[in-house]
C-alpha cells in the first residue's frame, strides 16, 4: 500500500501531461490523417502558443483568457500559412513535406528566441489555480486537476465537432474523397486550409494550457513534437479514442515511469513505437504490390487467368515485332513469361507502358520475348555524359585538392566534418534514392562508427585503416539487427521507423556514459595515425587530407557498386517492385544488403567526424544532423552521390561558417535553406544538369522519392 501511495502523484501527473500530449497529438494527427501533411513543425506552433500564453498572463482571469485567444489565434494563423506553403507540394509526397516543415520549425524556433529570449519564461496563472487541493491524502497543484477539466472539455467538443456536424463530414471526406466531396459544393482546398488552420489552433491552445506544466523554453518544441509523433503512431489515425489511450499510456510512462523504472522509461517510448510500427508494416502487404488484386484462391480460377494472360502477352509481343502470335524463344535475359503474366493478370504491369512508368526508364519498355532484360538500361549512361560526369568529378576532386592551400585552419576543419557527413549523406542516398527508403535515423549507424572509433582511439587502437573497418563492421552489424523492421515498410512508415531508432539510439548515447560519455560527450583520446608507422594527426591539414583520401575510395567503390549488376538489381527494386517479385527475385534480401552497406558508409562517415573534430558530442549525432543529411540528399538529387557530398558542403558552409558572420542566427539560415531547396529544387542539382530533357534517361538514376498523399498512414 505504501508503494501504490507514493505513485498517485505521479500517476494524476500522468494523466494530466497525457491529455496536454492529446490536445497537440490530435492536431498532428488532423493534418496528418485528414489534409496528408507530415508536419515537423507541429512543435513550434505549441510553442507559439506557450509563448504568447506565458507573455499575455499577469495573473489574473482576464489575462489567462487574452493569452488563451491571443495564443490560439496565432498558432491558427500559422496552420493557415502552413496550408499555403504546403500547397506547391502536394503532388512531391511526405519526404518533402517533411523537410520543408522542419526548415519552418527552424525559422519559427530561431523567431520566437528573437522575440521572447533565449530563457524559458515563467508563467503566472490565475490566484484561484495557483494554490493546491488535496487529493487522496496528498497536497496536488489545482491548475493541473483545472487542465484536466480543460483538456477533456476541449477532447469532447473536438470529437463532437467531428463526428456530428456537416463540418466533420467534410473533412473525413475530404481525405476519403475528395473528388466526390467538391460534387457537394464544398471546396477541397479550403477543407484542406481550414483542418491545418484548426490543427494549429489545437496546438496553440495547448501550449497556452500547457506552459504552467511544460513551461516554454528552448527545446520544448523538440520535445513536444517527439512525444506527439510517438501518440499518433501507437493510437493510429482511425480514433480519437484509441489516440487519447496512447496518449494517457504516454504521459504515465513519462512520469510514472521515470518514478517507478527510471533506468527503462527513456527506451520505453520510441521501442514501442518502433515495435508498434514493424508489426503493422509485417502484416500489411508489401508496398511494391499495394493496390493490386491478387492471385484468385480458386486453382481452376487461377488456371483461365494464367493462361488468358499467356495469350494477351503473345498477342502483344507478335504486334510489336510483326510476326505471328508465337510463344518468345528462350534467351539468356529473357523473363519468365508465366511471372510476367502473373502479374499482368493482377495488377496490369504486364505491358510496356506500365512497365516503364513503374521503373521509371524507357529502357523498361521492352515488349516481352525481345531477348532483353527490363533491367537492362540501368547503370549505363551515354558515352558523352559519362565523359562529362567524369570531367565534372576531376574538378572537383581538384577543387577538395586545393582546399588546404586557401584556407585557414578552422575552415579547413569544417571541410574535413563537411566530408564526414557527406558520406552520412551518401548512405542516405543509397538508401532513399536507390532502395526506395526514405530515413531520417541513419545517425544511428553513424553513431555506431563514430563511438566504435572514440573508444578504440581510448583503448589505443589510434591506426586509422583499424577505426575505420571496425566502425564500418559494427555499424553493419547493428543495421543488420535493425534492418528486418525497415525494409518491410514503405514511404512515411520507414520515416517514422528510422526516427525510432534514431531517438532509441539517442537514449542509449545518454544513459550509456561509461561508452559514450553521456550528455558530456567524448574527448581528449588519443589522435588517429594515417599509418602504422607514423604519428598522431594533429594538423588540420592532415586530418583533412586523410579524411579526403577517405571519402574519394569509398565514394568510387559506392559509384562502381552502384553502377554493377548489383545496382541494376537495387535500382529495378526501387523502380518496379511488384515486377521484380514477379520474376522470383528475392527484393526482401537486396533492400537488406543495401541498408546493411548503407550503415557501414554510415560507420565510415561517423569514424572521420571523430577523427577530424577530435570530440564527440550527442549533438553530433541527433536527430537535426539526420535532417541535415537528408537535406543534403535533396540538394543533390535523391539518386546522385555526388550531389549528396555537394550538399553537405552547402549545409555546413550555412551552419558553421556563413552563420558565424551573424551569430546566433543558425538556425534561422539552415531553416532558410531547407525551404529555398524544397521549393527551388524539386531533383536537386542533379537534375538541373537534366532539366531540358523530356523524359527519363536510359541508364539515369531513378527518380526521386515521392510518396503519394496518405500512404504514409500509419494506421492500418
Amino acid at each position: 500500500m505504501g508503494l501504490l501511495d507514493a505513485h498517485v502523484v505521479p500517476a494524476v501527473d500522468g494523466v494530466a501531461y497525457g491529455l496536454l500530449l492529446f490536445v497537440v497529438a490530435a492536431g498532428l494527427s488532423l493534418a496528418f490523417g485528414t489534409a496528408g501533411v507530415l508536419n515537423l513543425s507541429h512543435g513550434t506552433l505549441y510553442a507559439i502558443g506557450a509563448y504568447t500564453g506565458a507573455e499575455l498572463g499577469d495573473g489574473t482571469w482576464g489575462g489567462f483568457a487574452l493569452g488563451l485567444a491571443a495564443g490560439t489565434a496565432a498558432a491558427c494563423a500559422a496552420g493557415a500559412g502552413l496550408s499555403a506553403a504546403t500547397a506547391p507540394l502536394a503532388r512531391r509526397g511526405h519526404l518533402a513535406q517533411a523537410l520543408l516543415t522542419f526548415g519552418l520549425a527552424l525559422v519559427g524556433g530561431d523567431l520566437l528566441i528573437q522575440l521572447f529570449g533565449a530563457d524559458e519564461l515563467p508563467v503566472r496563472v490565475p490566484e484561484a489555480l495557483d494554490t493546491s487541493v488535496t487529493l487522496l491524502g496528498h497536497r496536488y497543484p489545482a491548475y493541473r486537476l483545472g487542465f484536466i477539466v480543460m483538456a477533456v472539455l476541449l477532447a469532447a467538443s473536438g470529437t463532437w465537432v467531428l463526428t456530428r456536424t456537416r463540418m466533420g463530414t467534410a473533412v473525413r471526406a475530404a481525405a476519403d474523397d475528395p473528388e466526390m466531396l467538391a460534387t457537394t459544393g464544398y471546396s477541397p482546398r479550403a477543407v484542406h486550409t481550414g483542418v491545418l488552420a484548426a490543427a494549429g489552433a489545437l496546438a496553440g491552445a495547448a501550449g497556452v494550457l500547457g506552459a504552467p506544466i511544460i513551461g516554454p523554453g528552448p527545446g520544448t518544441s523538440e520535445n513536444v513534437l517527439m512525444l506527439s509523433l510517438v501518440v499518433v503512431v501507437l493510437g493510429g489515425l482511425r480514433s480519437l479514442w484509441a489516440t487519447l489511450a496512447a496518449a494517457v499510456a504516454v504521459g504515465e510512462v513519462q512520469t510514472l515511469g521515470v518514478s517507478a523504472a527510471p533506468d527503462l522509461a527513456p527506451y520505453l517510448l520510441f521501442a514501442a513505437m518502433a515495435a508498434v510500427l514493424a508489426v503493422r508494416s509485417r502484416f500489411a502487404e508489401p508496398a511494391g504490390v499495394q493496390g493490386q488484386q491478387g492471385p484468385s484462391p480458386d486453382p481452376v480460377a487461377r488456371l483461365r487467368d494464367h493462361l488468358a494472360a499467356r495469350l494477351r502477352l503473345r498477342t502483344r509481343g507478335a504486334a510489336a515485332a510483326g510476326r505471328p502470335a508465337t510463344a518468345p524463344g528462350p534467351g539468356p535475359d529473357a523473363e519468365p513469361v508465366g511471372a510476367v503474366g502473373a502479374v499482368g493478370a493482377s495488377g496490369g504491369l504486364g505491358d510496356a507502358k506500365s512497365v516503364a512508368a513503374h521503373s521509371g526508364s524507357a529502357e523498361a519498355a521492352v515488349p516481352p520475348g525481345t531477348g532483353r532484360s527490363p533491367l537492362a538500361g540501368f547503370g549505363r549512361l551515354p558515352r558523352g555524359n559519362a565523359w562529362r560526369q567524369a570531367s565534372g568529378l576531376l574538378v572537383l576532386l581538384a577543387v577538395l585538392v586545393a582546399l588546404p592551400g586557401v584556407l585557414d585552419p578552422y575552415s579547413i576543419t569544417l571541410a574535413g566534418s563537411a566530408l564526414a557527413l557527406g558520406l552520412l549523406a551518401v548512405s542516405v542516398t543509397v538508401l532513399t534514392g536507390y532502395a526506395g527508403l526514405p530515413t531520417l535515423g541513419q545517425t544511428a549507424p553513424f553513431a555506431v562508427g563514430a563511438y566504435a572509433t572514440a573508444n578504440l582511439a581510448d583503448a589505443g587502437w589510434t591506426m586509422g585503416p583499424v577505426q575505420l573497418v571496425l566502425s564500418a563492421l559494427a555499424a553493419a552489424a547493428f543495421s543488420a539487427v535493425t534492418g528486418p523492421a525497415v525494409i518491410r515498410a514503405r514511404g512515411t512508415t520507414v520515416l517514422m521507423i528510422t526516427l525510432a531508432v534514431g531517438e532509441l539510439t539517442g537514449a542509449v548515447v545518454n544513459q550509456l556514459k561509461s561508452v559514450t560519455g553521456g550528455a558530456d560527450g567524448l574527448v581528449g583520446f588519443p589522435a588517429t595515425q594515417a599509418l602504422w608507422s607514423g604519428e598522431g594527426m594533429s594538423e588540420e591539414s592532415e586530418l583533412y587530407t586523410y579524411a579526403l583520401v577517405v571519402t574519394v575510395v569509398v565514394v568510387a567503390v559506392t559509384l562502381l557498386v552502384l553502377r554493377s549488376p548489383a545496382g541494376k538489381l537495387l535500382t529495378g527494386t526501387r523502380g518496379a517492385e511488384a515486377r521484380m517479385r514477379a520474376s522470383g527475385h528475392p527484393v526482401g534480401r537486396y533492400l537488406l544488403v543495401a541498408h546493411v552497406c548503407a550503415g557501414a558508409l554510415a560507420g565510415v562517415g561517423g569514424s572521420l567526424m571523430v577523427t577530424v573534430q577530435q570530440y564527440l558530442s550527442p549533438a553530433d549525432v541527433g536527430f537535426e544532423i539526420a535532417a541535415f543529411a537528408l537535406l543534403a540528399v535533396v540538394i543533390g538529387g535523391t539518386a546522385s552521390v555526388i550531389g549528396a557530398l555537394l550538399g553537405a558542403g552547402l549545409i555546413v558552409m550555412t551552419r558553421d561558417w556563413v552563420a558565424g558572420s551573424w551569430p546566433g542566427h543558425g538556425p534561422l539560415l539552415l531553416g532558410a535553406l531547407f525551404v529555398a531547396s524544397v521549393y527551388l529544387l524539386p531533383r536537386g542539382l542533379a537534375g538541373l544538369r537534366g532539366s531540358g530533357r523530356t523524359g527519363p534517361q536510359p541508364g539515369g538514376p531513378p527518380p526521386p522519392v515521392s510518396t503519394p498523399a496518405h500512404a504514409g498512414k500509419v494506421s492500418p
